[in-house]
């Protein structure tokens, strides 16, 4: 059980699933084209097992740090124990998100699978650890971690510059994420209503297909996070409550 939740968790931190950086308030989206710092907790639901997602969203000096971390809750702590905390710190363009360094640590799987990543965009490098272990990448274009992705998403549609194709970095993997836009539908949450827009990904290798429900009025807030496997629902993560921040 903890195996499986580990690897549905990784297409949440869009974020993973984020996931997951606007205003539920009036008012309180930033001006055209910027992300919004907030505090957000998400309800997950990953096969029969309960969670908790949590995001953070910070300002700094050179960009932003985002916390993403899920945690099982109620029944399934007995069947799945322990945490997966990421942490991305990265920045905003003109041409976009690029990721300056990355963390995980996850104790719900097997072995605590740990990294700490620095990103060098002057050499185009990858290098940390893994595991304890050095680890040393050359990077063919700017790629995004498993959570920096989530606001490069945001950041390109509050700037109506949304590709079609986008590039994952894993400390194992390079991967190319397909992006499209499949439409508008009315979601209800437990923050609210809204209008989102369904934005929809998926590796050229993987029966996984990932949609985020982007409420346009919350800056394109991912409301509701699902994920399909071989055309079964799998994951899906919904909005609770949202706190802005500084």
């Amino acid at each position: 059980m903890n195996g499986h939740y580990r690897r549905t968790t990784r297409s949440l931190h869009w974020l993973t699933t984020l996931l997951l950086a606007a205003s539920l308030f009036a008012g309180a989206a930033q001006a055209s084209g910027t992300l919004t710092p907030h505090t957000a907790e998400y309800r997950i639901k990953i096969s029969v097992v309960g969670g908790r997602l949590g995001t953070t969203l910070k300002a700094t000096d050179s960009g932003y740090v985002a916390r993403h971390f899920v945690e099982p809750t109620g029944m399934s702590r007995i069947v799945a124990h322990g945490e997966i905390v990421e942490v991305s710190e990265f920045a905003a363009g003109d041409d976009g998100v690029y990721p300056i360094s990355y963390q995980t640590n996850d104790t719900l799987a097997k072995g605590d699978p740990r990294a700490d990543i620095q990103f060098d965009w002057n050499t185009f490098k990858a290098s940390g650890t893994v595991n304890d272990e050095e680890f040393h990448a050359d990077l063919d274009r700017i790629r995004q971690d498993r959570v920096s992705i989530q606001y490069a998403l945001m950041h390109d549609l509050l700037n109506d510059q949304l590709k079609t194709q986008y590039e994952l970095f894993e400390a194992d993997k390079l991967k190319t994420l397909n992006v499209r836009s499949i439409g508008t539908r009315q979601i209800d949450v437990p923050a609210g209503k809204f209008t989102a827009i369904g934005i929809q990904h998926q590796t050229e290798t993987s029966s996984r297909v990932t949609t985020l429900w982007c409420a346009e009025e919350l800056g394109y807030l991912p409301v509701v996070i699902e994920q399909h496997r071989k055309g079964k629902l799998r994951v899906r993560a919904t909005l609770r409550s949202y706190t802005p921040g500084h």
